[in-house]
């Protein structure tokens, strides 16, 4: 087994050997409380670098504020920020997405389980999601531009939300499922189409009273 490590160091259980021993590990006191640490495609992936702010988490909230909103007034489905663990077989991954959206449909469906945690209440969810959103940083480019993009494909996930924020202007698209891999939907103006939420976005930049980034996504 590979184990790949970001900025510190983790142990990784002698046992830990596929998905569901890495599952399993998920439960034991040892699993890491901090950083980011996945089941990636054969390998133990950990980024235990901070997150930045103002280009990563202020993003996320941003994202999932706004997201959670617009699904809770449309009663569209559940939408879930940091913190999820979700894992899918086919793909061969487990692992927390920055923010993820699950249909009312999707949740009635056979493409999705709830998993109970030893102490009560749901803690896993093992599946294909409607929507996966995922914020670049300098340390997890190659996971979120590739390793997550191809797994999130296999998956069967419709949307791949992709943002970055580290430059100037923030970028941001919207992938969707095609037979042959994702494909990245065309924007207008900024504007770009969720099929998954029947709604057009757009990320704006501002700079807030001390001269930081300031996002904004816009719905219409």
């Amino acid at each position: 087994m590979v184990v790949t490590v970001i900025d510190g160091k983790i142990s990784v259980p002698f046992w830990v050997v596929d998905i569901d021993s890495f599952r399993r590990w998920t439960d034991e006191d040892d699993f890491p409380k901090k950083g980011s640490v996945w089941w990636l495609c054969g390998e133990v992936w950990a980024d235990m670098s901070k997150e930045q702010i103002f280009t990563h988490v202020a993003v996320k909230t941003e994202y999932t504020s706004t997201l959670y909103n617009l699904s809770k007034r449309g009663k569209l489905g559940l939408m879930l920020g940091d913190g999820l663990l979700l894992s899918n077989f086919a793909a061969d991954i487990s692992g927390n997405p920055d923010a993820t959206f699950i249909s009312n449909e999707t949740l009635q469906s056979d493409l999705i389980r709830l998993i109970e945690g030893k102490e009560g209440g749901y803690v896993e969810l093992q599946g294909s999601p409607d929507m996966v959103l995922e914020v670049l940083s300098a340390s997890s480019e190659a996971k979120d531009n590739v390793i997550l993009k191809q797994a999130y494909w296999e998956a069967g996930i419709r949307e791949y939300w992709l943002v970055d924020a580290r430059g100037d202007k923030p970028q941001f698209d919207i992938l969707h499922h095609t037979a042959k891999g994702y494909a990245t939907r065309r924007k207008k103006d900024g504007w770009v189409k969720s099929e998954v939420f029947a709604k057009s976005f757009r990320l704006t930049q501002s700079k807030n009273a001390l001269r930081h980034p300031e996002y904004s996504l816009e719905v219409r």
